[in-house]
């Protein structure tokens, strides 16, 4: 098991348990809860997207603490502190997406369900692609989601089903393992500040960049042929006629206006056939809204308080 990593612009926030999930083939995912000061009126389950670790959300989980609310979060297998399957430790691989579900429905049986009700999701990009199959699978135990920048389609795709078909056939010669062409194992929180497309706030970038200068244990680099070839899988699975007559819990959207990564006009065309979801758009944000300047992620929090049952607790 691997402890929470503070650094001195990154202090683990109070009253933090980590401990060990095992999934049903016997993976090893690094997961954490955090208990408020102030009376409980609920839990949050946080997931990051691909690459993304438990660390990445501590001003997050502050403030959801601070509303209150107890926080319980995970890292997916492949990532962060969790158990690696390839000999590269940079490698986040997966072979389908059916893994993630694993490791979901082991951390709502094993944490989420012991935690204080009601539960609620929070959950971006790869992470919310991962909640929205829960959910309509109609095993998910969460009465509403927040979803910021989910993963429906990849950003700025030239020929969209010249790279599906470049992934799928990498991926039966056996290179489903490599990086994918041009890739390496060097992660995004570690390119330079002006070149970053994830947040247009230097602070708040910095402080990621240093922690993984302090445990670079916990990065990933692009993504494998394979875990491409799966979230190719995966998107169209979402976008298939019968998704929308399976998905029937509550969920909030939140989409970037300047996001280079996922296809904020796809997810757009997405929610606009969900009954129960809403969307709302942030102009001027880059991918991870949560880690955008104040004048941008505050739009994120009075959206998710608004959506949110039960009074703020301030």
């Amino acid at each position: 098991m691997i402890e929470l990593v503070a650094t001195p612009d990154n202090p683990v926030p109070p009253e933090s348990e980590v401990f060990t999930v095992t999934t049903s083939d016997g993976r090893r995912l690094r997961a954490a809860r955090f208990t408020p000061r102030l009376h409980g009126r609920g839990t949050v389950a946080l997931f990051g997207g691909r690459a993304e670790y438990i660390e990445k959300y501590f001003e997050t989980i502050r403030q959801l603490l601070s509303r209150g609310l107890h926080v319980v979060a995970m890292d997916w297998r492949g990532q962060g502190g969790s158990e690696r399957d390839l000999a590269d430790p940079r490698k986040g691989h997966v072979d389908d997406f059916s893994y993630y579900q694993r490791d979901l429905d082991a951390f709502c049986a094993q944490v989420v369900e012991r935690a204080p009700a009601p539960w609620f999701a929070l959950a971006h990009s790869m992470g919310a692609t991962i909640l929205l199959e829960h959910m309509a699978s109609g095993r998910t135990p969460f009465e509403r989601l927040v979803l910021t920048a989910p993963m429906i389609d990849f950003h700025g795709l030239r020929f969209p089903r010249g790279a599906r078909l470049l992934a799928d056939s990498l991926d039966m010669l056996g290179l489903g393992g490599r990086f994918i062409p041009g890739g390496s194992g060097a992660s995004l929180d570690e390119q330079p500040f002006e070149t970053n497309p994830l947040t247009s706030d230097a602070r708040r970038y910095a402080r990621n960049c240093a922690i993984l200068r302090t445990a670079p244990h916990l990065a990933i680099g692009d993504p494998t042929v394979g875990w491409v070839n799966a979230a190719f899988r995966q998107m169209a699975r979402l976008q298939s006629p019968e998704f929308p007559l399976r998905a029937r819990s509550p969920a909030l959207i939140v989409a970037s206006g300047r996001d280079a990564v996922v296809d904020t006009a796809a997810t757009e065309r997405f929610v606009e056939r969900l009954d129960l979801a809403e969307m709302i758009i942030v102009p001027g944000a880059r991918h991870e809204i949560m880690m955008e300047r104040d004048e941008l992620r505050n739009q994120f929090w009075r959206a998710l308080d608004a959506f949110a049952p039960g009074e703020r607790v301030r």
